[in-house]
């Protein structure tokens, strides 16, 4: 017998946007105004101020425009001889300032303006420079084309402007015909759009490289297709509306079940992530699940290999460099830009590899799980456990957190009872974590290696003789020690093995939880007599989960105790065997703990 369930015998210790220009309008008076000198400009055209843009146009269908200057006159023949302008499609939008003061409340609240006509002398006679200063400096708006305009070019030197300012062209109204006008805006306009592109081409491949170092970093397929979802909709403007399926060609289904996913579902698609109102069918197959019309586009898209771009949304196709294929649909309000489809290129070529990679990852994990798991099954059994079939009363393929693990006979499948309590720790670990406690313990090293370590728990019971661990009745004194000696024998055996590898390891781990899973928070335990938070974390939450497991499957001295009799038995103990803390995680993750087959997934 061990010592992990507190309801032992009494002996064995208790743990407790191009037409042509209007023309011209003949000067009215001073050097300050605007002259047009050889076209004349139509009679009836429209201000195409803000208010004339059509109703219900979408955001960007108008190139914005900011005439600043201090007389009206100006701004009512630029509009005028511009009335008609269009370029690549798109017709114009006026706003206008009489002041730089006026110019600048506009340039807060308007991110989109394209270009800037400026007067140099409005209400100081630098009132222009300076509001270029404004523009280049303080709005960091490097992007917005400003065409200089003075009516006192003595007062502003062109030489000394172009060189000191950041301005993109220089006017002398007086010489400024109405064709000159219209060819120096679409000149500024064509060099702002390409401003513009590369500009969101940076900024989409800036963004694409700190996704893909974000998401590489992660260890989880779910976690990594949830911020394939996040990352998508960041890059592209869109959302919140998405979901991941992954394709049933060489998936598997969520969670620890090593069936082909087609099996379980009628076209082998399953719900990876989802974000929005897909968020509730995570690990959910697609079939019956997700809507008709977007299931329709997830398989359109499957059998095209290829993305599908629509008005409303796209569906994007995934393919590993191991022929996995995986479909994001992607909700949008808007229809995507070539630009945009092109960084969807870019990133789903750069992300495609992460999909294999965690794939491998994932398969190695359980691989050393596995291992670990039938070599401590092996060690507790002891000597004449192995027989030509395989261990001795080995059960069916089992869960990681199955819980059925508590009916294979009367010590239960060891093999399923050790990914359990492995499980169990996982969930508890990640749980104290996300609720921020014990940070500088709990990292994400530790995380992905503290249900491994939990495996080993017991391994030192190798040490010990098969007929003490067996014992249906009370150990004497000898009995006792020998049993309690497990705890430093496989703490030296895991201590051995780790001097092999750079720590921290599951091995290093493993050798703490080892030694010390079987103290008491009140140090009443064994060997070493720790109390508190003297006793190492993972120990400590190790020690609820094989307690948790021990009590709820049948022991030789006892059978099985039923689930609330168990917790409230672990609850009892808080504060004096279990660290509080620890018992409080526990009791968080329990729902997620005896969770049938088949929807018991690992912990993320």
């Amino acid at each position: 017998m061990t010592d992990a369930d507190p309801t032992g015998p009494e002996d064995t210790p208790r743990t407790e946007p191009a037409s042509e220009p209007a023309p011209e309008s003949a000067p009215e008076s001073a050097d300050e105004d605007l002259v047009f000198l050889d076209d004349a400009a139509p009679e009836d055209a429209p201000g195409n101020g803000p208010e004339d843009a059509a109703a219900g146009e979408a955001p960007g269908s108008r190139w914005t425009m900011l005439i600043v200057d201090d007389e009206p006159e100006v701004h009512a023949i630029t509009k005028l001889v511009l009335s008609d302008f269009a370029f690549k499609g798109r017709k114009a939008r006026f706003l206008s300032a009489h002041s730089a003061a006026e110019a600048r409340r506009i340039l807060a609240r308007e991110s989109d303006i394209a270009l800037i006509l400026l007067d140099v002398v409005m209400e100081t006679e630098d009132a222009g420079l300076q509001l270029v200063h404004h523009i280049r400096e303080e709005l960091q708006n490097r992007n917005v084309r400003i065409i200089l305009r003075t009516g006192q070019p003595g007062q502003a030197p062109e030489r000394a402007v172009i060189l000191d300012y950041d301005i993109n062209d220089y006017k002398a109204k007086t010489q400024l015909t109405a064709q000159q006008l219209f060819t120096t805006t679409v000149a500024a306009l064509r060099s702002y759009e390409d401003i513009v592109a590369i500009d969101a081409n940076r900024r989409g491949l800036e963004k694409i490289i700190e996704a893909s170092s974000s998401l590489f970093r992660a260890r989880s397929m779910k976690l990594f297709a949830a911020g394939v979802l996040t990352q998508l909709s960041g890059l592209l403007g869109v959302g919140p509306d998405a979901i991941l399926c992954v394709q049933r060609g060489g998936a598997r289904t969520p969670g620890s079940s090593n069936q082909p996913v087609e099996a379980a579902t009628g076209n082998g698609l399953y719900v990876l992530a989802g974000s929005g109102r897909f968020e509730d069918l995570i690990n959910e197959p697609a079939a019956g699940h997700v809507d008709p019309a977007v299931l329709t586009a997830v398989t359109a898209c499957l059998e095209k290999r290829a993305h599908v771009f629509a008005g409303d949304h796209c569906t994007l196709y995934i393919r590993t460099p191991n022929d996995r294929e995986t479909v994001v649909y992607l909700r949008s309000n808007r229809p995507l830009s070539e630009l945009d489809r092109k960084l969807i290129e870019v990133f789903c070529g750069k992300i495609s590899v992460g999909f294999d990679n965690l794939h491998h990852y994932e398969q190695l994990y359980r691989a050393q799980q596995g291992t670990l798991a039938a070599l401590a099954d092996l060690a507790e059994r002891g000597r004449g456990a192995l027989t030509p079939d395989g261990p001795a009363k080995d059960g069916a393929a089992c869960t990681e957190m199955g819980a059925d693990a508590a009916e294979d006979g009367a010590e239960g499948n060891r093999f399923c009872r050790l990914l359990r309590i492995a499980a169990i720790t996982e969930r508890i670990a990640r749980r104290l974590h996300a609720d921020g406690l014990f940070a500088d313990t709990l990292d994400e090293s530790t995380l992905e290696i503290i249900g491994l370590a939990a495996i080993l728990h017991d391994i030192g019971n190798a040490a010990v003789n098969p007929a003490i661990l067996s014992k249906p009745g009370p150990l004497d004194a000898a009995e006792r020690s020998a049993m309690q000696a497990h705890t430093v024998a496989g703490a030296s055996l895991l201590n051995q093995a780790s001097h092999l590898a750079d720590g921290p390891t599951h091995l290093h781990l493993g050798a703490a939880v080892a030694r010390w899973h079987h103290e008491n928070w009140d140090g009443t335990g064994y060997p070493d007599g720790r109390t508190g938070a003297a006793i190492p974390l993972c120990a400590r939450i190790v020690a609820v989960a094989d307690a948790y497991d021990a009590m709820t499957r049948d022991r030789p001295y006892r059978p099985a105790l039923g689930r609330d009799r168990a917790v409230d038995e672990i609850r009892r103990l808080a504060g004096l065997r279990f660290d509080p803390a620890v018992v409080d995680a526990f009791l968080a993750v329990l729902p997620e703990i005896d969770l049938p087959r088949s929807a018991a997934g690992p912990a993320a």
